[in-house]
């Protein structure tokens, strides 16, 4: 099949779970002979290495830069355009709208949008055009939105339940558009179900089991790891609420405890404000299963975050038994006390971290468990199998034959 992707950033390097599964989808996709064209509206430049990695899969990429956020036309933008916050900042781009309007002109036999928040410029295009497109949200973010508005000041109330509103009409103006959607969890694809009245596929997110297959945690180590992407607002309130409420008690019961918090956009300020000896800041790892080795469990304090969290797929596929929250494993068909390990409160998590680390057999059972589970529920070849099962329907649908 001939696909025109587009996506609101270079899903290279994969410094976020999102970019993890643009990735590699892609990769699968070509790999089975699919011919692809990418679009992309990138706030960052494209570089020798991003061009060498994504070559081998695409047919063409195309860049088009984002103005940045801070400019006075985002700006005004955000606060003054009908869609909202979300969605006018990664929208409202003249050049984007019209390369996005020359390549449809091209017979496509998918064109695929990912993310809601990015439609804006596509969506008078594709109007005129008439041709139906699939599209994949990762997250309700209507709903994920309080993440972010964590961030505001108090005073800021009303205007962020205004805007959490204004994303769930635009939800369904968005949504009523397709031609199919796509949620990367059976939970998420039945709220969207709810929201839209049409069914709703999943494409599940993966990991590269291969990848990850050889690496041997040290599960002697009292080391726990947690890694993200800290443009992502529930991976700073993951990190804050360990290091204010969770670490405090687990060093009042066990001194010896190392923490090593790794991934791409580390505040630089938080090495000052947790001076901890032990306590490691890595910044980004461009091979994880060099932390990986040297842990004895992943830790992963998340409280607000949707879709399922490809961090934990990747310690799972290293073997690293994974300590978390019930949010932290959503999506993930998980046990409770045999593929991970999890409580809600933060006395509760430091009791359990003590606990995991004074127990190595029972560290090597569950990560060995999470390792069967998600080799055979979430490599990447599974979800680039349903992805294509899914342009496969859309394609019989539309083949057809007319019953006079």
């Amino acid at each position: 099949m001939r696909i025109l992707w587009t996506l609101p950033y270079l899903p290279w390097p994969t410094t976020s779970g999102s970019k993890t599964r643009q990735f590699h989808l892609l990769r699968s996709l070509a790999a089975r002979g699919h011919r692809i064209t990418l679009l992309v509206h990138s706030n960052t430049e494209l570089d020798d290495a991003t061009d060498a990695a994504l070559a081998p899969w695409l047919e063409r990429l195309i860049v088009i830069p984002r103005r940045p956020l801070r400019s006075l036309r985002s700006l005004l933008t955000m606060a003054f355009a009908a869609p909202p916050l979300l969605a006018s900042a990664n929208g409202y781009s003249d050049s984007l709208e019209q390369q996005f309007e020359a390549l449809l002109q091209e017979p496509w036999d998918v064109i695929q949008v990912e993310h809601s928040y990015s439609f804006q410029p596509f969506e008078a295009p594709l109007r005129r055009s008439g041709k139906p497109f699939i599209m994949t949200e990762h997250n309700i973010e209507s709903g994920m939105g309080a993440a972010g508005y964590r961030l505001f000041p108090d005073w800021a109330g009303p205007f962020t339940r205004f805007d959490q509103w204004r994303y769930r009409q635009w939800e369904k103006r968005v949504f009523a558009q397709t031609q199919a959607l796509i949620a990367v969890t059976e939970d998420d694809a039945k709220s969207l179900t709810r929201l839209t009245a049409r069914a709703t596929s999943v494409v599940v997110n993966g990991v590269d089991c291969s990848y990850f297959a050889r690496v041997s945690p040290d599960r002697y180590s009292r080391r726990l790891l947690f890694i993200g992407d800290y443009d992502y607002s529930p991976n700073l309130d993951a990190v804050q609420w360990a290091l204010d409420h969770i670490m405090p008690r687990v060093w009042a019961l066990d001194p010896m405890v190392r923490l090593t918090i790794g991934g791409h956009g580390l505040p630089e300020e938080w090495p000052e404000r947790w001076p901890d000896p032990r306590i490691d800041w890595p910044g980004f790892v461009p091979d994880l299963r060099s932390v990986q080795k040297e842990a004895a469990l992943f830790f992963a304090p998340l409280r607000d975050v949707g879709g399922s969290s490809v961090k934990l797929l990747e310690a799972m596929a290293a073997g690293l038994a994974v300590v978390t929250t019930a949010q932290g494993c959503s999506g993930l068909k998980v046990e409770n006390g045999v593929h991970y390990l999890s409580c809600e409160d933060a006395h509760g998590l430091a009791r359990l971290l003590v606990d995991a680390v004074e127990q190595p057999a029972r560290l090597a059972k569950i990560g060995e468990a999470g390792r069967a589970y998600v080799r055979q529920h979430h490599d990447w070849s599974v979800s680039a199998a349903q992805l294509e099962a899914i342009y496969a329907r859309v394609h019989q649908k539309e083949d057809a034959p007319v019953l006079a």
